[in-house]
């Protein structure tokens, strides 16, 4: 394992200053200017590797800087951890002793036990910053929530971003709070029980402010990426940019107290070095927690069905904890929408449903409709925990051309199957913001560059990327700050009755999951899925523990009736814990149906979802 290198501008109180440290193997000087009333030029000592290194003791928290490259260039620094002013601004000193923590009796739940609220800190709240989300905790404890998940913070140009445009990676985005604020979010998230997963983007870097080439070749020409050019994790030079990403994600676990990564499409993270950087990754993260007594988690997100990702490295994996399925989101989507263009091709087949409740994939090595080609492998030796599920998140629903969500496009009575569905699965659940309630308002793609040209070129590649969609109508402007307020949570729940009891039905599928033994840690293998013969009813019942749980899912528009199924290793009567169809959650069915015999004949309303618990 590399040894690595600390870069950016490190205060220590025992040295009395800050320590700068900046990777530029192509400079023949580099100096730090420190803003002060009389500005002072620090110069830096060349090391090896193209290192750059000093001591100030003139650099305090909170002292702005720039790094000058050959008398001539004057820059932010690369490993920046605050930009006050912007991705074009200085940067500026800080001290990561300083925060009063309060969490040292914290302990990261473990993986299967994470319940995920996936948000974005701009849209979450009207104010958009990390310290306005604070209030909101206890009521996503109360909900049943044990993990929010925040989209990326890294610097980005201007105020409105998913967070994927960042350029300065170590940077925490000023208009949300800065480091101060993500600091107090994550503290109080841990008072209330709360772990945090981190959105980090390693596979590409945004346009706006992007001056890493000044200093190095942080990308190669070796590969493309839909974003443009690679990021160099296997060329010439490439040990400082693997560095460079490394140290990037310690600090956010060491020094933000953050549980979990989320590492964003991590196919396009290409290396063919003999030791892949997610590898690498893993094992300094490893190493991280046998240093601070925590544990960690990172969570993929890739576009390649492989479990390549999240097989140990003895069985030739890298050793990641979990990954997303975008196959679990295509499959429900397609059944319930009805959508079947662009990447939704080859998807909707009911006989998928079954298949993704218990393998987690649909595509393990079949051939795809959509790619032209055998796609993906067997999730037969991975645990459930190793994969994440939803049936919304902010790409599946942002992409969208008009951003709806899922409230938008199917009924009330489809929405608690839905959640049933990923609720109830094996796999690890993941809501995005505002799905619990059904909230109206768009999640839509937003910017705010301040480059004509590039803001005219983010129009133009949002239109194309909506072709291979039947949708309708004209695309909002990226760049205006109504897209970005339409975006916003409405809340509308605290008034809208009918919200507030799809709410209080997340709530009841949440508690079930954690109370129900059968729910508790799932054992895939103990998990069986299947449709009757009409292929109309889902029956999913899990066997991990007694007292089972037999769920049956009605996405039909009709009525049906269907016969528990006969091969279950137990016997017994059923007893019913939860009906979508109920009064109590909206529907027009008063009570739930009596104690049930073993090979009985069921009948479900119309988009229904009924759960029966072992009689013992």
């Amino acid at each position: 394992m590399a040894i690595l290198r600390e870069i950016g501008a490190h205060y220590s109180p025992e040295k009395e200053g800050t320590v700068f440290t900046v990777w530029a193997p192509k400079a023949k000087q580099v100096d730090v200017l420190l803003h002060k009333p009389e500005p002072i030029r620090v110069p830096l000592q060349q090391e090896a590797m193209g290192y750059w290194t000093a001591l100030s003791e003139f650099a305090n928290p909170g002292t702005r800087y720039t790094l000058i490259l050959d008398e001539e260039t004057e820059r932010p620094d690369p490993a920046s951890h605050f930009q006050p002013d912007g991705v074009h601004g200085s940067s500026a000193v800080v001290d990561h002793t300083s925060f009063a923590w309060t969490d040292k009796n914290w302990k990261n739940l473990p993986l299967h036990e994470y319940i995920i609220y996936e948000l974005h800190v701009g849209t979450i709240t009207p104010e958009g910053t990390f310290e306005s989300m604070i209030e909101s905790l206890p009521e996503l404890k109360e909900l049943g929530i044990t993990a929010i998940e925040i989209m990326p913070v890294a610097q980005f140009p201007g105020s409105r971003n998913w967070g994927y445009d960042g350029v300065l990676p170590f940077a925490v985005q000023n208009s949300y709070g800065g480091p101060e604020g993500l600091k107090k979010l994550v503290n109080a998230c841990h008072e209330q029980g709360i772990a945090v997963v981190l959105d980090v983007v390693y596979n590409h870097m945004g346009p706006e402010g992007n001056y890493l080439n000044d200093f190095g070749p942080y990308f190669t020409d070796k590969y493309k990426t839909p974003w443009g050019s690679a990021l160099n994790f296997d060329d010439n030079h490439s040990d400082a940019v693997r560095n460079y990403f490394i140290q990037n994600a310690l600090m956010w676990l060491r020094d933000y107290h953050i549980d979990a990564l989320r590492l964003d499409a991590v196919h396009a993270i290409y290396d063919m070095g003999a030791r892949h950087f997610l590898q690498e990754l893993q094992e300094h993260v490893q190493e991280l927690e046998q240093q601070v007594g925590r544990d960690f988690i990172l969570i993929a997100e890739s576009d390649l069905n492989d479990v390549r990702l999240i097989n140990p490295v003895e069985r030739g994996g890298y050793g990641l904890d979990a990954q997303w399925s975008d196959d679990f989101h295509h499959v429900v989507h397609t059944l319930v929408t009805g959508e079947q263009e662009g990447y939704y091709v080859g998807f909707g087949k009911p006989e998928q449903l079954a298949k993704v409740m218990t393998k987690a994939f649909m595509y393990d090595g079949l051939y795809s409709e959509h790619r032209h080609r055998t796609f993906g492998s067997s999730t037969e030796h991975n645990r459930a925990e190793q994969f994440v599920v939803c049936s919304q998140n902010h790409d599946q629903v942002g992409n969208r051309m008009l951003g709806e969500r899922l409230s938008e496009l199917v009924d009330f009575e489809t929405l608690k199957v839905v959640a049933g569905l990923v609720i109830l699965s094996p796999f690890v659940p993941m809501l995005f913001m505002g799905e619990e309630y059904g909230e109206k308002n768009p999640f839509l793609y937003f910017v705010s560059h301040g480059d004509e040209e590039l803001i005219e070129a983010v129009r133009k590649g949002r239109r194309e990327e909506f072709k291979s969609f039947a949708w309708q109508g004209e695309a909002p402007d990226p760049q205006s700050e109504d897209t970005f307020n339409r975006s916003k949570l409405s809340r509308s729940y605290t008034s809208d009755a009918r919200q507030n009891q799809l709410r209080e039905f997340y709530k009841r599928l949440l508690q079930l999951r954690k109370t129900s033994v059968a729910l508790q840690r799932p054992n895939k293998d103990k998990v069986s899925a299947r449709l009757d013969a009409q292929e109309t009813v889902l029956h999913l019942v899990h066997q991990t523990k007694e007292p089972n749980l037999y769920c049956l899912f009605n996405l039909s528009d009709a009525e049906q009736s269907t016969t528990l199924s006969p091969a279950l290793e137990t016997s017994g009567s059923w007893k019913p814990v939860l009906h979508s169809a109920s009064t109590a959650w909206g529907g027009a069915n008063a009570n739930l149906p009596g104690t049930i015999e073993h090979q009985s004949e069921v009948t479900l309303p119309p988009k229904s979802l009924l759960i029966l618990q072992q009689q013992q």
